[in-house]
Protein backbone atom coordinates (compact mmCIF):
# COMPACT_ATOMS: atom_id res chain seq x y z
CA UNK A 1 0.00 0.00 0.00
CA UNK A 2 1.35 3.43 -0.78
CA UNK A 3 3.01 5.11 2.78
CA UNK A 4 1.17 7.90 2.12
CA UNK A 5 -2.43 6.60 2.20
CA UNK A 6 -1.19 4.15 4.99
CA UNK A 7 -0.44 6.97 6.94
CA UNK A 8 -4.15 8.07 6.21
CA UNK A 9 -5.60 4.99 7.37
CA UNK A 10 -3.95 5.34 10.51
CA UNK A 11 -4.78 8.55 11.07
CA UNK A 12 -8.21 7.88 11.12
CA UNK A 13 -8.40 4.85 13.07
CA UNK A 14 -6.17 7.12 15.74
CA UNK A 15 -8.95 9.52 15.36
CA UNK A 16 -11.62 7.25 16.35
CA UNK A 17 -9.46 5.46 19.38
CA UNK A 18 -8.76 8.85 20.42
CA UNK A 19 -12.49 10.03 20.42
CA UNK A 20 -13.62 6.53 21.60
CA UNK A 21 -11.06 7.32 24.62
CA UNK A 22 -12.44 10.59 25.56
CA UNK A 23 -15.82 8.80 26.78
CA UNK A 24 -13.55 6.89 29.61
CA UNK A 25 -11.50 9.96 30.70
CA UNK A 26 -13.63 11.48 33.66
CA UNK A 27 -11.72 15.17 32.76
CA UNK A 28 -12.74 14.59 28.74
CA UNK A 29 -16.34 13.62 29.87
CA UNK A 30 -16.54 16.49 32.16
CA UNK A 31 -15.84 18.65 28.84
CA UNK A 32 -18.92 17.44 27.11
CA UNK A 33 -21.10 17.90 30.25
CA UNK A 34 -19.95 21.46 31.62
CA UNK A 35 -20.84 23.40 28.25
CA UNK A 36 -24.27 22.62 27.93
CA UNK A 37 -24.98 22.85 31.80
CA UNK A 38 -23.42 25.95 31.67
CA UNK A 39 -25.44 27.01 28.76
CA UNK A 40 -28.37 25.82 30.09
CA UNK A 41 -28.40 27.92 33.05
CA UNK A 42 -27.53 31.00 30.96
CA UNK A 43 -30.87 30.32 28.80
CA UNK A 44 -32.33 30.06 32.34
CA UNK A 45 -31.30 33.53 33.19
CA UNK A 46 -32.59 34.53 30.13
CA UNK A 47 -36.18 32.77 30.19
CA UNK A 48 -38.22 36.20 30.83
CA UNK A 49 -36.48 37.98 28.18
CA UNK A 50 -36.75 38.99 24.47
CA UNK A 51 -35.49 40.12 21.74
CA UNK A 52 -35.79 44.02 20.95
CA UNK A 53 -38.55 44.51 18.96
CA UNK A 54 -39.81 41.33 18.62
CA UNK A 55 -42.01 38.93 21.27
CA UNK A 56 -39.34 35.42 20.44
CA UNK A 57 -37.50 34.55 22.80
CA UNK A 58 -33.87 35.55 23.41
CA UNK A 59 -33.14 32.08 24.97
CA UNK A 60 -34.00 30.46 21.39
CA UNK A 61 -32.37 33.22 19.35
CA UNK A 62 -29.32 33.00 21.93
CA UNK A 63 -28.36 28.99 21.48
CA UNK A 64 -28.31 28.52 17.70
CA UNK A 65 -25.09 31.11 18.14
CA UNK A 66 -23.89 29.46 20.85
CA UNK A 67 -23.73 25.94 19.05
CA UNK A 68 -21.98 27.66 16.31
CA UNK A 69 -19.86 29.43 19.10
CA UNK A 70 -18.60 26.01 20.18
CA UNK A 71 -17.81 25.35 16.48
CA UNK A 72 -15.38 27.95 16.62
CA UNK A 73 -14.19 27.38 20.18
CA UNK A 74 -13.63 23.89 19.52
CA UNK A 75 -11.88 23.98 15.99
CA UNK A 76 -9.46 26.55 17.31
CA UNK A 77 -8.79 26.50 21.54
CA UNK A 78 -9.15 22.72 21.75
CA UNK A 79 -6.87 21.82 18.89
CA UNK A 80 -4.37 24.80 19.36
CA UNK A 81 -4.76 23.05 23.36
CA UNK A 82 -4.01 19.35 22.01
CA UNK A 83 -1.08 20.93 20.15
CA UNK A 84 0.76 22.52 22.84
CA UNK A 85 0.67 19.52 25.24
CA UNK A 86 1.48 16.87 23.07
CA UNK A 87 4.73 18.96 22.07
CA UNK A 88 5.41 19.40 25.33
CA UNK A 89 4.93 15.56 26.11
CA UNK A 90 6.77 14.23 23.29
CA UNK A 91 3.69 12.82 21.23
CA UNK A 92 4.93 15.01 17.89
CA UNK A 93 8.15 14.21 18.07
CA UNK A 94 7.52 10.76 18.17
CA UNK A 95 5.30 10.83 14.84
CA UNK A 96 7.74 12.95 13.27
CA UNK A 97 9.81 10.03 13.39
CA UNK A 98 7.42 7.96 11.76
CA UNK A 99 7.23 8.22 7.68
CA UNK A 100 4.53 10.52 7.08
CA UNK A 101 3.46 10.75 10.77
CA UNK A 102 2.78 14.38 10.91
CA UNK A 103 0.35 13.19 8.09
CA UNK A 104 -1.25 10.69 10.06
CA UNK A 105 -0.65 12.65 13.15
CA UNK A 106 -2.96 16.06 11.85
CA UNK A 107 -5.44 13.66 10.31
CA UNK A 108 -5.90 12.12 13.80
CA UNK A 109 -6.75 14.81 15.36
CA UNK A 110 -8.75 16.26 12.80
CA UNK A 111 -11.11 13.14 13.31
CA UNK A 112 -11.09 13.56 16.69
CA UNK A 113 -11.86 16.92 17.03
CA UNK A 114 -14.78 16.87 14.69
CA UNK A 115 -16.04 14.25 16.50
CA UNK A 116 -15.66 16.13 19.97
CA UNK A 117 -17.36 19.47 18.30
CA UNK A 118 -20.49 16.80 16.79
CA UNK A 119 -21.07 15.41 20.49
CA UNK A 120 -20.98 18.93 21.84
CA UNK A 121 -23.75 19.66 19.20
CA UNK A 122 -25.76 16.54 19.74
CA UNK A 123 -26.18 17.50 23.32
CA UNK A 124 -26.80 21.15 23.30
CA UNK A 125 -29.24 20.66 20.49
CA UNK A 126 -30.88 17.40 22.01
CA UNK A 127 -32.53 19.41 24.93
CA UNK A 128 -33.23 22.63 23.37
CA UNK A 129 -34.86 21.21 20.41
CA UNK A 130 -37.61 19.74 23.08
CA UNK A 131 -37.64 22.61 25.22
CA UNK A 132 -37.23 26.09 23.40
CA UNK A 133 -39.89 27.46 21.44
CA UNK A 134 -39.29 28.27 17.83
CA UNK A 135 -36.15 26.37 17.00
CA UNK A 136 -36.32 23.35 14.27
CA UNK A 137 -34.09 21.16 12.19
CA UNK A 138 -35.59 19.81 9.29
CA UNK A 139 -35.42 20.24 5.42
CA UNK A 140 -33.47 22.92 4.37
CA UNK A 141 -32.15 24.43 8.26
CA UNK A 142 -30.82 20.66 8.33
CA UNK A 143 -28.69 21.29 4.98
CA UNK A 144 -27.67 24.80 6.50
CA UNK A 145 -26.30 23.15 9.27
CA UNK A 146 -24.18 20.44 7.46
CA UNK A 147 -22.53 23.06 5.13
CA UNK A 148 -22.67 25.45 8.25
CA UNK A 149 -20.62 22.63 9.96
CA UNK A 150 -18.21 21.16 7.36
CA UNK A 151 -16.76 24.93 6.55
CA UNK A 152 -16.78 26.08 10.17
CA UNK A 153 -14.32 23.32 10.66
CA UNK A 154 -12.08 23.86 7.68
CA UNK A 155 -11.62 27.58 8.54
CA UNK A 156 -11.23 27.10 12.38
CA UNK A 157 -9.07 24.11 12.69
CA UNK A 158 -6.35 25.55 10.29
CA UNK A 159 -6.37 28.67 12.69
CA UNK A 160 -6.01 26.60 16.14
CA UNK A 161 -2.72 24.46 14.62
CA UNK A 162 -1.36 27.04 13.83
CA UNK A 163 -2.06 28.76 17.47
CA UNK A 164 -0.62 25.60 18.86
CA UNK A 165 2.67 25.62 16.16
CA UNK A 166 3.48 29.06 18.30
CA UNK A 167 3.19 27.80 21.96
CA UNK A 168 5.26 25.49 23.73
CA UNK A 169 3.90 25.81 27.07
CA UNK A 170 0.17 25.14 28.34
CA UNK A 171 0.48 27.87 31.12
CA UNK A 172 0.73 30.21 27.96
CA UNK A 173 -2.87 28.95 26.39
CA UNK A 174 -4.43 31.96 28.36
CA UNK A 175 -3.37 33.92 25.12
CA UNK A 176 -5.21 32.43 23.19
CA UNK A 177 -8.05 31.86 25.01
CA UNK A 178 -8.45 35.46 26.19
CA UNK A 179 -8.54 36.71 22.60
CA UNK A 180 -10.71 34.48 21.77
CA UNK A 181 -13.35 35.24 25.28
CA UNK A 182 -13.53 38.87 23.75
CA UNK A 183 -14.06 38.03 20.23
CA UNK A 184 -17.06 35.52 20.89
CA UNK A 185 -18.15 38.76 23.45
CA UNK A 186 -18.66 41.12 20.20
CA UNK A 187 -19.68 38.80 17.39
CA UNK A 188 -23.80 38.72 18.40
CA UNK A 189 -23.73 35.02 20.00
CA UNK A 190 -25.51 36.38 23.35
CA UNK A 191 -27.01 39.66 22.14
CA UNK A 192 -27.89 40.90 18.33
CA UNK A 193 -24.88 42.41 17.10
CA UNK A 194 -27.02 45.07 15.43
CA UNK A 195 -27.14 46.81 18.82
CA UNK A 196 -23.16 47.05 19.43
CA UNK A 197 -21.33 50.25 17.29
CA UNK A 198 -21.01 49.64 13.66
CA UNK A 199 -17.21 50.01 14.22
CA UNK A 200 -17.79 46.66 16.66
CA UNK A 201 -19.78 45.08 14.02
CA UNK A 202 -17.25 45.11 11.19
CA UNK A 203 -14.48 44.06 13.41
CA UNK A 204 -16.76 40.89 14.58
CA UNK A 205 -17.46 40.36 10.48
CA UNK A 206 -13.89 40.06 9.93
CA UNK A 207 -13.83 36.68 11.82
CA UNK A 208 -14.97 33.25 11.30
CA UNK A 209 -16.79 33.28 14.86
CA UNK A 210 -19.69 35.91 14.00
CA UNK A 211 -20.52 33.76 11.00
CA UNK A 212 -20.72 30.29 12.28
CA UNK A 213 -23.05 32.36 14.96
CA UNK A 214 -25.20 33.51 11.89
CA UNK A 215 -24.71 30.19 10.08
CA UNK A 216 -26.24 28.18 12.80
CA UNK A 217 -29.03 30.89 13.56
CA UNK A 218 -29.86 30.88 9.85
CA UNK A 219 -30.41 26.86 10.38
CA UNK A 220 -32.50 26.57 13.16
CA UNK A 221 -34.07 29.85 14.00
CA UNK A 222 -37.62 31.43 11.49
CA UNK A 223 -36.82 32.71 8.55
CA UNK A 224 -38.32 36.06 10.38
CA UNK A 225 -35.46 36.65 12.70
CA UNK A 226 -33.52 37.26 10.17
CA UNK A 227 -35.02 40.89 10.51
CA UNK A 228 -33.12 41.65 13.62
CA UNK A 229 -29.77 40.12 12.00
CA UNK A 230 -27.04 42.80 9.49
CA UNK A 231 -29.19 43.58 6.32
CA UNK A 232 -32.16 42.08 7.63
CA UNK A 233 -30.55 39.13 5.88
CA UNK A 234 -29.43 35.47 6.53
CA UNK A 235 -26.72 36.58 4.20
CA UNK A 236 -26.08 32.49 3.17
CA UNK A 237 -23.52 33.69 0.16
CA UNK A 238 -21.40 35.59 2.60
CA UNK A 239 -21.13 33.28 5.25
CA UNK A 240 -20.16 30.74 2.71
CA UNK A 241 -17.45 33.33 1.18
CA UNK A 242 -15.70 34.65 4.50
CA UNK A 243 -15.89 31.14 5.71
CA UNK A 244 -14.28 29.81 2.63
CA UNK A 245 -11.65 32.18 2.97
CA UNK A 246 -10.47 31.82 6.35
CA UNK A 247 -10.23 27.93 4.98
CA UNK A 248 -8.48 28.66 1.94
CA UNK A 249 -5.96 30.83 4.12
CA UNK A 250 -5.66 28.45 6.89
CA UNK A 251 -4.66 25.76 4.36
CA UNK A 252 -2.28 27.53 2.50
CA UNK A 253 -0.70 28.75 5.80
CA UNK A 254 -1.18 25.81 8.34
CA UNK A 255 0.96 22.93 6.77
CA UNK A 256 3.73 25.50 6.62
CA UNK A 257 3.70 27.01 10.20
CA UNK A 258 3.23 23.48 10.93
CA UNK A 259 6.20 21.98 8.93
CA UNK A 260 8.37 24.65 10.24
CA UNK A 261 7.46 23.75 14.27
CA UNK A 262 7.93 19.83 13.24
CA UNK A 263 11.74 20.88 12.52
CA UNK A 264 12.50 22.42 15.35
CA UNK A 265 11.23 19.32 17.55
CA UNK A 266 13.95 17.37 18.53
CA UNK A 267 14.92 15.03 22.11
CA UNK A 268 17.00 17.69 23.92
CA UNK A 269 13.50 20.17 22.82
CA UNK A 270 11.32 18.10 24.53
CA UNK A 271 13.40 17.00 27.71
CA UNK A 272 14.01 20.69 28.28
CA UNK A 273 10.30 21.38 28.01
CA UNK A 274 9.53 18.33 30.19
CA UNK A 275 12.13 19.69 33.08
CA UNK A 276 10.06 22.76 33.04
CA UNK A 277 6.47 21.05 33.48
CA UNK A 278 8.33 19.08 36.66
CA UNK A 279 9.33 22.37 38.25
CA UNK A 280 5.97 23.44 37.53
CA UNK A 281 4.73 20.70 39.42
CA UNK A 282 7.17 21.15 42.08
Amino acid sequence: MNPAMQAIRSGFRRGRMELRHTFTNGQDVMGYLVPPVILAVVMLFMRGATVPGTGFSLSARTLPGAVGMGIAFVGMAALAGMLVVEREDGTLLRAKAIPHGMTGYLIGKIVLVSGMTLIGIFLQLAPALLVLDGLTLTGPGAATMVWVFVLGMMATMPIGAMLGSLFSNPQNMGLIMLPLMGLIGISGIFYPITNFPIWLQWIAQTFPVYWLGLGTRSALLPGDMAAVEIGHSWRHLETAAVLGIWAAIGLVLAPFVLRRMARRESGSAVDARRQKAMQRVR
